[in-house]
């Protein structure tokens, strides 16, 4: 196998598009498969079947004998050796015949123009080549020539797996790495061809945002076009090569009737995060790495109202709201190499109190400038709303007071609500793990805590400030925002009963109950 190529199969015949190869995946028969296998022969733990741009992918997940972790294992099996070969010898011609220059390839807005351009080309070449090729033929060769050509070239098929949260590449001389949904790290028979193909995926991706990665500037934060978040370092700061790491962010993104169908969360704590951000409360979403506090944040941003402003600070792009919502998203901007140039948290802070925002979302707060700037944020009459890296409410408080962020524990009451999230590393499945709310003396009171035996969020203690602040700033009785609760809850169950999921659904609904709450909650009633 070459390095930078994928496993090809090898048939003598070219049929790259027949209707059988490009059927839609079917559920793997790994007991079938496994069958007759000697006693040195992988065991086929997984298999099926993707489409990356018309190309079809066929990924089987083997556990091979002496071997720790299992080989997820992607290949192209409608191109053969020789058809691989006068694919080449295509792709050349292209890159002669359609001239284009480097700042086309990085301009998001001329991709769609350097792809239309191949396209052209390609029918003529194909025809030269394949003169028997249908239009079927003709459009799965210009998908994979693209894909050879353009962009992270075969990254970019990886990247169409649903089924993939995480591709790693730690260096050239290993495999790349996947973190899959369901059987979790695997290597791939995926390999770069050298530490400088690395280095120049590394590059792209920085210049399409705006950002560099160079000797001077080792590291990079990032994101792509979808959403999926991408860091990079090069030697010698990461001393065995230079890596990539993307994390991918869902494309059928995660709604609150979603998590609570997923058991993520109740329907009744969901409703108490709901009645926070109705009356403008701020709220921190807290937890560990990969725990679904960004994924969190997206879904409780269905609560916001959609005739309000939002506006969104971030060093690297990872917020995704729903569409219907009036939102600005902006980013911070690293220094150049000459030390200017540079737009800080604090500036774009400054700058989005000029815009008129309703909610400000202040990204994740890693270090002591961010959380500086969040508590600006909230100190200036916005509810703000941020994630940060604590398993605990208890720990959340202790690590914002205390140095190296070290935020003074008078201003931490601000925060009215911390909701922490947890992820089962062994299983795999993510909860809600605690909601707590911050007292007068930078004090914790947890109202919900996780029962793993149960698997369940349970009630445990009784609110002291959450429930006396919605009294001051509404006006409600006890008793008016008992019965608003459980109408919200009524709601969310409603959601979740009749499979009411995606984002522009559950969004209308919301939508709806904000603006006529009468004729919805009728509805349900019936």
């Amino acid at each position: 196998m070459e390095r930078g190529e994928w496993v090809v199969a090898k048939k003598q015949a070219v049929e790259p598009a027949t209707t059988a190869q490009r059927r839609p995946a079917q559920p793997a028969n790994t007991a079938a498969a496994n069958q007759g296998a000697g006693p040195d022969s992988p065991r086929l733990i997984d298999q099926y079947e993707y489409e990356s741009s018309g190309i079809p992918i066929s990924i089987s997940v083997s556990q091979a004998k002496g071997e720790f972790v299992p080989v997820y294992e992607a290949r192209i099996s409608s191109i053969s050796k020789t058809t691989e070969f006068l694919l080449e010898k295509i792709r050349q011609q292209l890159i002669k015949q359609v001239s284009f220059g480097v700042a086309d390839i990085l301009d998001a807005k001329k991709a769609g123009q350097i792809e239309e351009k191949f396209e052209e080309a390609i029918r003529d070449l194909v025809a030269k080549y394949f003169p028997d090729a249908d239009d079927a033929t003709k459009n799965f060769l210009s998908s994979y020539l693209i894909a050879r050509s353009l962009g992270l070239g075969h990254l970019e098929l990886l990247m169409d797996d649903n089924k993939l949260e995480e591709i790693v590449i730690n260096q050239a001389d290993e495999p790349v790495w996947v973190y899959h949904k369901q059987h979790g790290w695997l290597k791939t028979n995926v390999f770069l061809k050298d530490e400088e193909q690395v280095k120049h995926y590394a590059a792209l991706i920085g210049r399409r945002v705006g950002r560099q990665i160079s000797v001077l500037e080792p590291l990079l934060d990032a994101h792509l076009s979808e959403g999926d978040r991408v860091n990079a370092t090069l030697m010698p700061i990461s001393t065995a090569g230079n890596t990539i790491t993307i994390r991918r962010f869902s494309r059928d993104p995660w709604t609150i009737a979603r998590l609570i169908k997923a058991g993520t969360i109740s329907t009744e704590a969901a409703s108490w995060i709901w009645m926070a951000i109705q009356y403008e409360l701020s709220a921190l979403i807290a937890g560990g790495t990969a725990s679904g506090k960004t994924s969190a944040l997206n879904c409780f941003a269905n609560f916001f109202p959609p005739n309000q402003r939002i506006i969104s600070i971030e060093d690297t792009r990872e917020i995704r709201l729903p569409r219907f919502l009036h939102w600005v998203p902006m980013n911070t901007r690293l220094p150049n190499a000459e030390g200017k140039g540079e737009v800080s948290m604090g500036d774009l802070l400054v700058n989005s109190l000029r815009m008129r925002p309703d909610r400000i979302l202040v990204g994740e707060v890693r270090r002591k400038r961010e959380a500086e700037t969040l508590f600006e944020a909230i100190h200036t009459g916005h509810s703000v709303y941020a994630t940060f890296h604590a398993n605990t409410a208890q720990e959340a408080v202790e690590r914002l007071t205390n140095p190296p962020i070290d935020v003074p524990p008078i201003m931490l009451p601000a925060i009215s609500l911390i909701i922490v999230q947890f992820r089962n590393r062994r299983s795999g499945t993510r909860r809600t793990f605690q909601i707590a709310e911050v007292l007068p003396k930078a004090e914790h009171n947890i109202l919900y805590q996780y029962d793993a035996k149960k698997d369940k969020l349970v009630k445990v203690n009784k609110s002291k400030t959450f429930i006396p602040t919605l009294k001051l700033f509404t006006g409600m009785s006890e008793r008016e925002l008992a019965e608003e609760l459980r109408e919200k809850q009524r709601i969310l169950d409603y959601l979740v009963r009749k499979d009411i999921i995606g984002v522009d659904e559950v969004g209308r609904v919301i939508a709806e109950y904000y603006t006529d709450k009468k004729s919805v909650l009728r509805r349900i009633r019936r």
